[in-house]
């Protein structure tokens, strides 16, 4: 699989240990050796919470190749920095695109699905597909 281009997905969150720890949890249950390109995005460059759209943009290349990337925000002022940068245009790898879906199970199901080789757009339907996850 490591030959094949694969969708790439970056976290945004507000904080940097719960984009690290939901990166982990994904490929953890992705499977061993799995071979998606998974960033996060946590937090500011200092450290503290808030988001950064230089952090957004370098964990955005670093999983560009070249199938798309995938990116999910936390809480809304990290949807609208990315919003931001991708009306920029050039601030992020071409075919990115931003999954309206909830962050720890879309997170899970989008690495899931980008690991079996699929492409950008059903990548997406797997992560927002996980609205309808009920857990009682």
């Amino acid at each position: 699989m490591s030959d094949e281009k694969l969708v790439g997905v970056v976290l945004v969150s507000h904080s940097a240990t719960v984009a690290t720890s939901v990166a982990e949890l994904a490929k953890g249950l992705a499977g061993a050796g799995s071979a998606v390109p998974v960033a996060a995005a946590g937090g500011t460059e200092g450290g503290g919470f808030g988001t950064s759209a230089e952090l957004i943009s370098a964990a955005a290349a670093s999983v560009d190749r070249g199938a798309g990337v995938a990116v999910l925000a936390d809480l809304g002022s990290a949807v609208l920095t990315v919003k931001a940068l991708l009306a920029e245009g050039d601030e992020l790898p071409g075919h990115t695109r931003l999954v309206d879906a909830p962050f720890v199970e879309g997170a899970v199901a989008a690495v899931v699905t980008a690991s079996t080789g699929a492409d950008l757009a059903t990548v997406e339907a797997a992560a927002v597909e996980a609205y309808s996850y009920r857990k009682v």
